[in-house]
């Protein structure tokens, strides 16, 4: 199993971005999927998380992102996206995808999201 995170950079407040996570091995469709978040000098923060298709692909947002953040997959390509718009100097962060396989968690590498003016 391996996750490969990209589409991180450097936006200004009130900027979007997409990341992708593109996962080789498991079929998404068939896995609950996540993006996790750690700040500077903070502790990893789950973001956002997208059930698999047998439960209906129910969505679940934190409360600090809710509103302004979605997440998607798109099973032709085994990829989910995070779509981040009205970012705010607080989303700086690095950002993980999560797939938890038979019991086992795979993180991908991480991409770094910097909000500032």
């Amino acid at each position: 199993v391996q996750l490969q995170a990209s589409g991180g950079g450097m936006v200004q407040p009130g900027g979007s971005l997409t990341l992708s996570c593109q996962v080789t091995g498991p079929t998404l469709d068939y896995y609950a999927i996540g993006w996790f978040r750690q700040a500077p000098g903070k502790e990893r923060e789950g973001v956002s998380c997208i059930s698999s298709s047998k439960s209906d692909s129910t969505t679940y947002y934190a409360d600090s992102v809710k509103g302004r953040f979605t997440i998607s997959r798109d099973s032709t390509k085994n990829t989910v996206y995070l779509q981040m718009n009205s970012l705010k100097s607080e989303d700086t962060a690095v950002y993980y995808c999560n797939i938890d396989v038979g019991s086992q968690e795979y993180w991908g590498q991480g991409t770094l999201v910097t909000v500032s003016s």
